[in-house]
């Protein structure tokens, strides 16, 4: 019998249980899709193709039902699960948000804040350019490793520019580690990162701009930079950095931050 066949004869005899392992499928293999796209987990979504097409290639050879065809590929979602769960969450939780009653929630005045919280990261980053004073600063939504957060200390303090250009005033205990903003708080501040293994980076690159370039390589955050020895600002996503970013990109880089993935 061959591949159309099969497919012909099922659809004929499609069972309600058949259609239910059917819609189970196709989500979860969408499901799995859309969590790697979002953290930017590019050979892991070559895995997970290759191994759906092994498992659909046994199927076929194999004549297998189809409830061990789920069997079998369950066992990569709960992996890509297992792997992504703090994401997952950040992701269910800021969708309940933005479907919420828009009564408990004044995007006005969510955006005004989130104005302010641009205009003193702005201000602070800009001031530290000036001076050559060298900071990390990463723009979260709750998906930052708990073990990169222990790593530094907590603050969990509104967003001003006092604040930040204090943390990375040189010598002071926490300057040389990552400042972690969640939302419109400081979380966390001294954190230290993964450094990028890419061996392809410009060799006047720091530690600072490959801590950068690590921790967005693996998680779906935008990282902040300036350089201690020329000022240079550069803003790190997708393991991508861009250099000598102006006011407007750094703008454009925040509002991206704040109005479209903490508003929508």
């Amino acid at each position: 019998m061959t591949l159309i066949e099969k497919v012909i004869n099922l659809a004929t005899n499609l069972s309600v249980v058949h259609l239910v392992e059917f819609l189970l499928f196709t989500f979860s293999f969408f499901f799995v899709l859309n969590v790697l796209r979002k953290n930017n987990a590019k050979l892991l979504t070559i895995v997970f193709v290759l191994y759906s097409l092994v498992v659909a290639a046994l199927s076929y050879m194999l004549d297998l039902p189809v409830y061990a065809v789920i069997i079998l590929f369950a066992v990569f979602v709960l992996a890509v699960v297992m792997l992504f769960a703090t994401e997952i969450k950040r992701d269910v939780w800021t969708r309940s948000i933005k479907g919420s009653d828009s009564k408990s929630w004044d995007h006005g005045a969510i955006r005004e804040n989130a104005k302010e919280c641009i205009n003193e990261i702005i201000k602070a980053v800009q001031s530290m350019s000036k001076n050559n004073v060298g900071a990390i600063i990463i723009l979260s939504n709750s998906n930052i490793p708990s073990g990169i957060l222990d790593s530094g200390v907590q603050i969990n303090s509104d967003i001003s520019s006092a604040l930040i250009e204090s943390v990375f005033f040189p010598k002071t205990p926490l300057h040389d580690g990552a400042m972690v903003i969640n939302g419109t708080k400081v979380q966390a501040a001294g954190c230290f990162l993964p450094l990028s293994q890419e061996i392809n980076l410009p060799k006047d690159l720091g530690t600072r701009h490959r801590a950068g370039i690590g921790i967005t390589e693996t998680i779906n955050v935008t990282a902040i930079i300036v350089s201690e020895e020329t000022g240079v600002i550069s803003i790190a996503h997708g393991g991508k950095l861009k250099r000598y970013a102006d006011t407007e990109l750094l703008k454009n880089t925040l509002k991206s931050f704040y109005w479209q993935d903490m508003i929508g």
